[in-house]
């Protein structure tokens, strides 16, 4: 382990919590107006959170919140703490935005060293790091975890394949870190360029996150390429990746709940969920300083066991994802919703609010078309016109939401209605991960 208070008793790791969440009211009462004001209207105060139980007397927040809030409003210290700031996006146009201080810095990189050490990770070791770097979590996330266990870390990033494997292949790399359908995708470009190609890499094991993820697809990944399957659970208003991660003893992934306290609530009521029961996964940071949330849905189903696991460490287990609580894709490691890309079309020339998103898989790799009807006043048979309306929604969503689909123009009224709510997404992938 990395740190022994992974292997800690439940009672000192619960009195742990408390004390941090006590420490994480008093600062949000004090510094955020927007939480000040919900305590009035509820009509408590941070005294009035005397157990960990008593946290369900606590509001909820909402992506919705942090978006009213944007982009700096719920951060509890001024700029000159601020020592990063990532982002996601929005369903305006405006992204979600987070900050970190120094100290939020340490414990992202804390929880992140707890993750690859459960990979096995050492100094010794070569992490090939295909997460992408920027304003999302995934690549400085992992970046900075490899680092603080002391390996080797090859800021790889997205994309290019054939370059990808070419340095994996190169350098000697024992850990790859990436979505698990480019491993996947990987896996078969590798194939192809040799008979025996495992023989030419050096790998161990893996780290996983970004997307939900299957039995059946984590398996695919340890037979294609002879490793160690590791998911890692996290999401970029909490920290980042390093929630939770999977040992080498169960699937089942490890909640850091030194850091973080979760809670299983009917998506619905909001009412707790008993042990071992699925439902939307809620999430309070116990230590994060720029930005600590209070009670955050983060609109995963899940459930969550106390049960000790077979490799030592304590920590409440989750299992992995299963479903959304609304409708979210996930495409590439990428969160978009249909309002973000009705928000793009809205806004573009020559076509109607009336589409059809159809997600699908092509090989391991995820695959997004959209459906939209062009308006009467368009001539179908001008194919430069076509052309360009599409090349320019492509590039909008590109720019805005940072996700590749194939746009498809169709005739007036050639997408079919419903009478009731209107169908607009197709998930192909579920249909036939069902079948």
């Amino acid at each position: 382990m990395w740190n022994k208070i992974e292997s800690s008793r439940r009672e000192d790791l619960e009195n742990i919590q408390l004390s941090r969440l006590k420490e994480t009211l008093q600062r949000v009462y004090a510094l955020t107006p927007f939480y000040r004001e919900k305590f009035q209207e509820m009509g408590i105060t941070p005294d009035d959170i005397i157990s960990l139980k008593d946290i369900r007397k606590l509001p909820f927040t909402t992506k919705k919140d942090l978006r009213a809030h944007y982009p700096f409003g719920l951060f509890t210290v001024p700029m000159s703490e601020v020592v990063r700031v990532h982002s996601s996006s929005g369903t305006t146009g405006k992204p979600t935005v987070v900050g970190y201080t120094k100290s939020d810095m340490d414990v992202w990189d804390e929880v992140m060293a707890r993750v690859f050490t459960m990979a096995g990770a050492t100094a010794e070791d070569i992490v090939h790091n295909g997460y992408g770097y920027g304003l999302f979590t995934g690549g400085l996330g992992m970046h900075n975890g490899a680092e603080k266990v002391g390996a080797t870390i090859v800021p790889a990033s997205g994309g290019f394949t054939e370059r990808q494997l070419l340095l994996m292949k190169d350098f000697g790399a024992t850990i790859m870190a990436l979505t698990p359908s480019f491993a996947l995708h990987m896996a078969e470009v590798a194939k192809k360029a040799g008979a025996d190609y495992l023989k030419d890499y050096k790998l161990k094991a893996g780290i996983f996150g970004a997307e939900p993820t299957s039995k059946g697809l984590k398996q695919e990944v340890r037979e294609a390429w002879g490793i160690d399957y590791h998911e890692v659970y996290g999401l970029s208003e909490i920290i980042g990746p390093g929630v939770a991660c999977s040992c080498k003893k169960s699937e089942l992934l490890h909640v850091f709940e030194d850091h973080f306290f979760v809670e299983i609530i009917d998506p619905i009521t909001g009412e707790e969920m008993p042990e071992g029961e699925r439902g939307e996964l809620v999430i309070t940071p116990l230590t994060k300083q720029a930005l600590p949330l209070l009670r955050y849905r983060t609109g995963d189903i899940t459930s969550i066991t106390k049960e000790p696991c077979k490799c030592g460490r304590t920590m409440l287990r989750m299992e992995s994802i299963v479903g959304r609580a609304d409708d979210m894709l996930i495409i590439s490691g990428v969160n978009v919703y249909p309002s973000q890309i009705e928000h793009v079309i809205a806004n573009a020339y020559g076509v109607t609010l009336n589409y059809q998103i159809v997600a699908d898989k092509k090989g391991h790799l995820d695959k997004l078309e959209i459906h939209i009807e062009v308006s009467d006043e368009i001539m179908s048979d001008n194919i430069s016109e076509m052309e360009k309306i599409k090349k320019n929604i492509q590039s909008a969503l590109l720019n805005n939401l940072y996700i590749n689909a194939i746009v498809k123009l169709v005739e007036p009224r050639s997408i079919e209605r419903s009478l009731g709510k209107a169908v607009r997404i197709i998930d192909k992938r579920r249909e036939n991960e069902q079948n």
